[in-house]
């Protein structure tokens, strides 16, 4: 299988979730970290959701509250998405909050 080291940047713009990575076919995504910034005003919180393409279904992972100008790594720990997999986040204030995904992308032999 060969690797592919990559990131992915985001900017919240609306207080609907977004999608920020989906896995691509033939691929599983080892996510490292997920760095955010809250830039807004005043404290607020950031949601992040997991779709599971092969369950059709989605899953609350994260919740953090972080204060104006804060930043931390939202991700609690390493996860693991398939093909076709979303990454989201929701905030309820729209342009408050942006960030990095890291993520390492395994080629998958049998697709390739």
């Amino acid at each position: 299988m060969a690797n592919i080291y990559k990131n992915t940047q985001f900017n919240l713009t609306t207080t609907a979730k977004t999608d920020i990575y989906t896995c691509p076919t033939g691929r599983t995504a080892l996510v490292k970290n997920v760095h955010a910034v809250n830039y807004g005003g005043s404290t607020s919180y950031l949601e992040a959701f997991l779709y599971d393409s092969s369950a059709s279904a989605e899953y609350q992972i994260d919740y953090h509250s972080l204060s104006s100008k804060g930043s931390q790594d939202i991700s609690d720990g390493l996860f693991v998405l398939e093909s076709g997999d979303i990454y989201r986040l929701q905030a309820p204030v729209a342009n408050s909050f942006s960030g990095t995904m890291s993520i390492l992308e395994i080629f998958d032999e049998k697709s390739a």
